[in-house]
């Protein structure tokens, strides 16, 4: 990540695995916790470190959503402009998005 900003361990990490994502695939918070090894509800915090992502686009935090396949929150929003430019941001990769949800047998990604 060519960036002079610095970021904890946790978030390397997290972003680290978002790099991984194929462009028209996404994955879920609670995924990215158990390819970290995380155990708990570390999902928060992860949706922490994706908001204050400095590496965007780079690292493709906008391929990361609910585990019930909604698309979830954006730019620390959970809803307006910032939810709908995610929503084309995923439309724009091939993801179809059906009532604010996405075809989980379909699009997820597991490391």
């Amino acid at each position: 990540m060519n960036s002079p900003k610095k970021v904890s361990a946790f978030s390397a990490q997290v972003y680290a695995l978002c790099r991984r994502i194929p462009q028209g695939r996404i994955t879920t918070y609670k995924e990215l916790a158990r390819a970290l090894g995380k155990k708990g509800q570390v999902y928060r915090a992860i949706g922490h470190v994706l908001r204050e992502n400095p590496f965007a686009p780079e690292v493709p935090c906008h391929r990361v959503i609910n585990s019930s396949g909604a698309v979830g929150g954006f730019r620390g929003k959970t809803n307006g402009k910032e939810v709908q430019e995610k929503i084309k941001l995923l439309e724009k990769e091939g993801i179809r998005i059906i009532n604010g949800k996405v075809n989980l047998q379909k699009y997820l990604f597991r490391f």
